[in-house]
């Protein structure tokens, strides 16, 4: 045998062998079991709730404005004062509105003597259109009836000019009532009792009306404190799920370290739309409901537009049946296999709402088996922080596989599965609802 065909065949036989190791490898490889974590599934208690952040506001708030133009001279109270109704809160200067008084008063008074002048007038001429009317009826020659005629004239027009004097002096009293009302707004006092939580002037600067924008003419501001509340903005897909009355946990920025109680007293029917959305006229972005949440009992230091997040609680259930939301995962229909696949496991909420038609994927878990991972639908309640209710597809006791995310997301029907030895790191799944 020659050299070369020994090289030859040497050559083959290490080929034959590769190739050998490699399909075994691929073999075992295949056949390797997928490490994942599994939990049992069990019976918590779950709190399912919607989290909105917003802001503090006082129930009850006056913006006090100016309603005459004038400097301001005085002002009696400061920024964090707390008031009573009635209390004096800031002076414009009057000299010019006293001086409009005086001027009225000064035509009222003239109106007044015009309105007896002519009331004498008319009543002379009634006296004389008597005496005429008398002599007439007396004889034809003692009086002419153009006289009589000229006497009755003369009585119609002091009877109108006593009437236009009555009406120039009523004229004249509604000036001076004018006047004393445009001095009067010229002393500002509380509306309400409260706290001035702001303060947007000082002493002369020039007080003007806001009849363009409401922050022209803001003067201060005026908050009752006595009732606290927390509006949030929330989310048009979670809004429908919050009743009044709904009891919610409140943090405020401000106070880090303590957590504040209050009820859902109020909930928006409207959208709040940004500027953007308003101008264009289109809500096709998401957009955000106005929730008002009534602090029990708020701190007595508190102060308006403060920040604050709300974690209103809308549902609960003790003993519930439940997995981890890591464990809920979404096939297609078409991959699940039919003895899998019951009527009911689709929510509602995943149903196609432009034809009634179902949507092609399917909600599950993986149960494990003997060691083999297989997919099974599941039909969901409510959403706790961490773990999914479940109403109907597996039972309690069960193994399901609950993580990790890759794998769960990697994982098919039928697939071999060992549990892993690594602890549990803390993930958060980018397919799981939001509670």
């Amino acid at each position: 045998m020659s050299r070369r065909m020994k090289f030859g065949i040497f050559a083959g036989i290490a080929v034959v062998v590769l190739v050998g190791l490699f399909m075994a490898g691929r073999a075992k490889k295949r056949n390797a079991a997928t490490e994942v974590r599994m939990e049992q599934v069990g019976k918590r208690d779950l709190v399912s709730a919607v989290t909105a952040s917003g802001k503090i506001e006082a129930q009850s708030s006056v913006d006090i404005s100016a309603d005459i133009t004038g400097r301001i001279i005085r002002i009696g109270v400061k920024e964090g004062d707390l008031v009573s109704k009635g209390q004096f809160l800031l002076q414009i200067d009057p000299a010019q509105y006293q001086s409009n008084v005086a001027r009225a008063e000064g035509l009222v008074a003239s109106a007044q003597a015009a309105l007896i002048q002519s009331r004498a007038n008319r009543d002379q001429a009634e006296r004389a259109l008597t005496r005429a009317r008398e002599l007439g009826k007396a004889g034809s020659n003692l009086i002419a009836p153009e006289a009589v005629e000229q006497a009755q004239t003369a009585y119609e027009v002091s009877d109108a000019n006593w009437r236009a004097s009555q009406a120039q002096l009523d004229q004249a009293r509604a000036g001076l009532r004018e006047a004393r009302d445009q001095l009067a707004k010229t002393r500002l006092v509380a509306p309400m009792a409260g706290r001035v939580v702001r303060l947007a002037v000082e002493e002369g600067e020039v007080a003007v009306p806001g009849t363009f924008s409401r922050e022209t003419g803001l003067l201060m501001t005026i908050a009752d404190l006595s009732v606290i509340l927390a509006n949030v903005k929330v989310d048009e897909t979670d809004v429908v799920r919050l009743s009044q009355g709904d009891s919610v946990e409140v943090s405020i920025d401000a106070f880090p370290d303590t957590t504040f109680t209050g009820r859902v007293t109020k909930i928006s029917n409207s959208a709040q739309l940004t500027p953007t959305q308003t101008a264009a006229g289109s809500t096709d972005r998401a957009v955000d409901f106005e929730v008002e949440v009534t602090l029990d009992h708020p701190p007595t230091d508190i102060r308006p537009d403060l920040s604050c997040t709300s974690r209103i609680v809308t549902d609960t259930r003790t003993g519930a049946l439940s997995v981890p939301i890591i464990a809920l995962t979404v096939r297609d229909n078409e991959a699940v296999p039919n003895e899998n696949k019951p009527a009911t496991v689709t929510p509602a909420s995943r149903r196609d709402t432009a034809g009634g038609a179902r949507k092609k994927d399917t909600e599950g878990v993986f149960v494990v088996n003997n060691g083999i991972a297989t997919f099974r639908p599941v039909k969901v309640g409510i959403a706790g922080d961490e773990f999914f209710e479940i109403i109907e597809g597996v039972r309690e006791g069960e193994t399901i596989v609950s993580g990790t995310y890759q794998a769960i997301r990697d994982l098919k029907d039928g697939t071999k599965v060992k549990a892993t030895t690594e602890a549990p790191p803390d993930e958060a799944p980018k397919d799981a609802k939001s509670s």
